[in-house]
């Protein structure tokens, strides 16, 4: 949970009172160690962020689901809050380059904040373009507009050609509308990894891990959007992200649906059991499909646990066996 922004002690806390409810102050301080400033220390930030209440017979836990998203909307607000602070920097350095009698326009500080629709969806289209590697999306709300949709189709699904791996998160109310579970199931037929959350404010898309992109403010679309490739900001987005990731559930799952050893692969993996079938190095074979190396060997590998296979030899005769290639 370190993630979400609770220190060791903090977490440890938590988990006790989960695991004892009604436990005092007593308790976690002979059970955990900690010196009792420490300990009282805690539990006052514990109880601030709304994971733990007294109640007359000792502390109870906040409910799992209710504590993680707590968490993760405090996290996305301290992000957004650093995400601005920064993107004032480039009139700071302005007004100081001006005290030099200077009129050059101040370097880039890697986060550029872009409030023209156009413009933003350019700039997004770019990023999915020259993509290498991965996508990684999370959208708040219940369900998907046609707009929304319409826009995110082509992007994603070339991505998808292109043998990248997209994962993408909405939150579970997303399920009662039939347009956004069409799209999402499209989305997985074709090779997208697809989950949903209980509940998420957060609005992310993360390209190749280097370069993140998120509202300026949330509850006003009309301030624009932020494309950060600053490390240590993204670093904490994608953070982010895998904390979402973790506490989501798979569409198929929650549609009561699973693919089944006779389910027949996509096109992209017929292509990559034939690659891998044809003895060539790995190289070799993610340059003929146009992607890296580490997709290449993750889809080897996603495909070698479908098949049930202990290694690629084995992966191959039932790939054949079953007329995959």
């Amino acid at each position: 949970m370190s993630y979400l922004g609770l220190s060791e002690e903090q977490e440890h806390i938590y988990r006790l009172c989960l695991r004892e409810p009604g436990i005092g102050l007593d308790g976690i301080i002979d059970q955990l160690r900690l010196p009792p400033n420490a300990a009282r220390r805690e539990l006052r930030r514990l109880r601030e962020l709304g994971l733990l209440r007294r109640q007359s017979e000792g502390l109870a836990a906040a409910d799992p689901d209710v504590a993680v998203a707590r968490l993760l909307d405090l996290r996305l607000h301290e992000l957004h809050e650093k995400l601005q602070r920064v993107t004032q920097l480039q009139p700071l350095v302005a007004s100081l380059r001006a005290e030099r009698g200077e009129e050059r326009e101040p370097a880039v500080v890697g986060i550029e904040q872009v409030t023209e629709p156009a413009k933003i969806r350019d700039r997004i289209d770019d990023l999915a373009f020259f993509a290498r590697e991965d996508v990684a999306l999370v959208e708040p709300g219940v369900a998907l507009g046609q707009e929304e949709i319409d826009q995110a189709r082509p992007r994603v699904l070339r991505c998808l050609r292109r043998g990248l791996s997209v994962r993408t998160v909405l939150e579970r109310k997303a399920l009662d509308h039939a347009p956004t579970v069409a799209y999402l199931r499209e989305l997985e037929s074709h090779g997208a990894r697809v989950r949903l959350v209980n509940h998420t404010s957060a609005e992310i898309q993360m390209y190749d891990r280097r370069t993140a992109v998120v509202p300026v403010d949330p509850e006003d679309a009309t301030k624009g959007t932020l494309f950060a490739q600053e490390s240590g900001v993204v670093a904490n987005i994608l953070a982010l992200f895998e904390s979402i990731w973790a506490e989501s559930e798979d569409l198929g799952s929650l549609l009561g649906e699973w693919r089944t050893e006779e389910d027949a692969p996509s096109e992209l993996e017929r292509s990559v059991l034939r690659a891998m079938c044809s003895g060539g190095k790995d190289e070799a074979g993610a340059r003929d499909l146009g992607v890296s190396v580490r997709t290449y060997r993750r889809y080897i590998a996603d495909l070698m646990q479908l098949l049930g296979a202990g290694n690629r030899p084995q992966a191959a005769l039932l790939a054949r066996e079953r007329g995959w290639i």
